[in-house]
């Protein structure tokens, strides 16, 4: 088995040195992660301009570009052989509901996915996280399980875990992604020189956090792990999108 590991907090992360230290007990294990922290960078791929690799003293190689980049990199030709699947994080907070949209860990597992492997993002919520063993344990079991029982290449693992002792985990659901409420208001302030600059608000507070969904399973001290999808066609509608589009005669 041979995993490549990438996050989206920087190489330097100590949720990614967790993660590489406990996986590598049970595989050959490849890091291509960002240089600096790059959350919330989506699945942004960097197209204009080269992308620099650098190997740092632990064996980690360092990319200048977007989590994605670094999963691309390592995937198409960088690597001297091709992983078997990608483990992205851990990263230092959630990714929970609308999360996943412009969440940069899972946009490392979903380049994964979109080159053929499967993948696993795992998160460690809170602001403030510190249990990182307890993560990477979570990390071993998911592994073990993918070992004796494979799932589909298309398939992405959206895992997040409780800032707990492991003792203290009630076990695993599987759940849905919840939803937020609107973010909070973009926040007005000025530079030094008096200009005036924005800050992106915090996001919004719970709103579909029901019994199902990634959300409860985390309040309840569950492990969520939510299948993710890429295809975002709604299939149900298109019989009733081919009904409303203007046909011929209105051309």
């Amino acid at each position: 088995m041979h995993i490549l590991v990438s996050n989206d907090d920087g190489y330097l992360a100590e949720g990614l040195t967790v993660l590489v230290n406990a996986l590598q007990k049970h595989a050959k294990v490849s890091v291509v992660a960002p240089d600096r922290n790059r959350s919330a960078a989506s699945n942004s791929l960097t197209l204009e301009m080269p992308l620099r690799a650098y190997t740092t003293d632990n064996g980690f190689i360092k990319v200048d570009g977007t989590p994605t980049d670094c999963v691309h990199l390592a995937i198409t030709g960088f690597l001297d052989k091709e992983p078997d699947m990608v483990f992205a994080g851990i990263n230092h907070g959630s990714n929970m509901g609308d999360d996943v949209l412009y969440s940069g860990t899972v946009a490392a597992a979903t380049e994964g996915r979109f080159l053929g492997l499967p993948a696993i993002a795992i998160s460690l919520v809170g602001s403030n996280p510190v249990h990182f063993d307890t993560a990477a344990e979570v990390a071993v079991s998911l592994l073990k399980q993918l070992i004796k029982n494979p799932l589909p290449k298309d398939t992405i693992l959206n895992v997040n875990v409780p800032d707990v002792a492991i003792t203290d985990l009630k076990g695993y659901q599987a759940t849905r992604l919840g939803q937020r409420h609107k973010s909070e208001p973009v926040i007005k302030s000025e530079d030094p020189r008096g200009r005036t600059i924005y800050w992106v608000g915090p996001p919004g507070a719970e709103q579909d956090a029901g019994p199902g969904t990634d959300f409860y399973a985390i309040n309840a001290g569950y492990v969520s792990v939510t299948p993710l999808q890429i295809d975002l066609t709604w299939y149900e509608r298109i019989s009733a999108l081919k009904a409303w589009l203007p046909n011929e005669s209105e051309l």
